[in-house]
């Protein structure tokens, strides 16, 4: 029977308590394929409630107990990993070759990280006649967006049980369906009653609900830079510890001495995967000036090589974009772009040729862009991509540096000395240099309006933490 209309709460599978219902849209042909229950401050309280009862039993589990849970949550969660696949396809929209090779094995390589950081944790040491002692920091909210869904709910679920922590998830509205298939999963490994707890519901009448909630100790968000405001100043009053992930503008500056056919082209595709909508995707290329002609020429000859279509074609490279709100904000930005002045160098407005349902945009190329132009200033969240031009390598770093966001950075070089050098004067969470492998032991979040705090592996782990001094402990 299925759970899309239910909450999980105390360990069993409840009705809301006042009923009401969202659609849930499938993305590539705009029609609801089911709903959910929206949830209310009610809800919250209720497991609120339930996550404050368990935690004082939680929080005395031994790491090897929290250990054993996690292990045991990555062997269902690989034994769902299909189901979970098509959740994402059908909600977000993402081509099932994506859902299943990126999107679902986030959350599994998250896992896997998670696992292994905790294994070599310590939760105590001795600094001369002080006992250092870290402690799970209570009852944590966890609201994730709909863009990554197992990417962020595995990567503040984990870590907040390997912390000792209990919780209340609210997944986004938008893309809820993976999230109930995760709470199932979380019901299957016989975690004690409370511990986990979901609820579904938007924003403004469950997420700051939460943030709000006196007997909730953290929160840890990620979404937009709009709304994690909003997020903060609703955990103001209760002095909360308030962890976030934010947007992104991300500078990728190719270098003089970097291959550039092979640069542009490959960051044409960090650009435009999962649709453009990832927070850290490099969407502000800088490229000699020398040489802006022939980097357009190969970003556009790169752009067409992407398939827009339904995302169970096997041709398909990009799926649509999430909503009808998306895709009105992409096209409002390509519209700025080309009123403001940039060169559209391919793609534009409206959907690709034989799509005319659903919210497919057409992969799209700026050049000649300004650093003060709209489209080089706020985040799109599309397949849209701007190319600027430098003179000098100081004047690069400057115009990347010069954004309110600080999340991610990408440097292009075929002298690593150099690109390390430029990466240290670039002011942002993670520089990738030469499109590495993604690391899910390094640090991530952001500088600035980007956010604060860092997931992944023992650095999420940190974020569900107190830190207490025994003085006069003894050595």
């Amino acid at each position: 029977m299925s759970n899309h209309l239910k909450f999980y709460i105390d360990g069993a599978w409840v009705d809301p308590i006042v009923p009401a219902t969202l659609d849930v849209i499938n993305p590539a042909n705009e029609e609801a394929y089911t709903k959910i229950s929206a949830g209310s401050s009610a809800d919250v309280n209720r497991a609120v409630a339930a996550a404050k009862a368990a935690f004082p039993g939680f929080a005395k589990t031994t790491k090897e107990q929290r250990l054993a849970f996690l292990r045991r949550l990555l062997e269902v969660y690989n034994e769902r990993y299909e189901d979970i696949a098509q959740a994402v396809t059908n909600e977000m929209g993402a081509p099932l070759s994506f859902a299943r090779g990126a999107q679902a094995w986030a959350g599994q390589a998250h896992m896997e990280a998670t696992i292994k950081a905790l294994e070599a944790f310590e939760f105590e040491h001795q600094r001369g006649n002080s006992r250092i002692v870290k402690e799970p920091i209570g009852v944590v909210g966890l609201i994730t967006p709909w863009n990554w869904p197992l990417n962020q709910i595995v990567c503040k679920v984990a870590p907040a049980i390997a912390a000792g922590c209990t919780m209340v998830l609210k997944p986004s509205e938008v893309a809820p369906i993976s999230g109930i298939i995760f709470a199932e999963l979380v019901d299957a490994i016989g975690l004690p009653k409370g511990v986990f707890n979901l609820v579904n519901g938007d924003g403004p009448s469950v997420g700051q609900v939460i943030a709000s909630h006196p007997d909730v100790d953290m929160v840890s968000f990620t979404g937009s830079t709009r709304a994690g405001i909003i997020v903060a100043k609703s955990a103001a009053d209760t002095v909360k510890r308030v962890a976030q992930e934010l947007g992104g503008k991300s500078a990728n500056i190719i270098l003089p001495d970097a291959d550039l056919a092979a640069a542009v082209a490959t960051g044409v595709g960090a650009c435009f995967g999962n649709s453009g909508q990832s927070c850290d995707a490099p969407t502000r290329m800088f490229v000699p000036a020398a040489r802006q002609e022939e980097a357009l020429a190969i970003a556009k000859a790169a752009a067409e090589t992407h398939k827009v279509g339904e995302p169970r074609a096997e041709d398909t490279v990009l799926g649509p974009v999430v909503s009808q709100v998306q895709y009105d904000k992409i096209q409002r930005l390509i519209q700025a772009g080309i009123e403001e002045g940039a060169t559209l160098v391919t793609g534009g407005l409206g959907r690709p040729d034989g799509l005319n349902r659903g919210y497919y945009v057409r992969p799209t190329i700026f050049g000649h862009v300004k650093h003060e132009m709209t489209i080089s200033r706020e985040e799109i969240f599309g397949p849209v991509l701007s190319i600027l031009s430098y003179e000098t390598e100081e004047e690069a770093i400057a115009k990347a540096n010069d954004t309110v966001y600080g999340l991610a950075a990408y440097v292009q070089s075929s002298d690593i000395a150099h690109a390390r050098r430029v990466a240290y004067q670039l002011r942002a969470g993670t520089v990738n240099i030469n499109y590495p492998d993604w690391d899910t032991h390094a640090p991530f979040g952001g500088y600035k309006q980007s956010g604060n705090g860092r997931e992944y592996a023992d650095w999420g782990i940190h974020d569900f933490l107190e830190i207490k001094g025994i003085v006069g402990y003894g050595s």
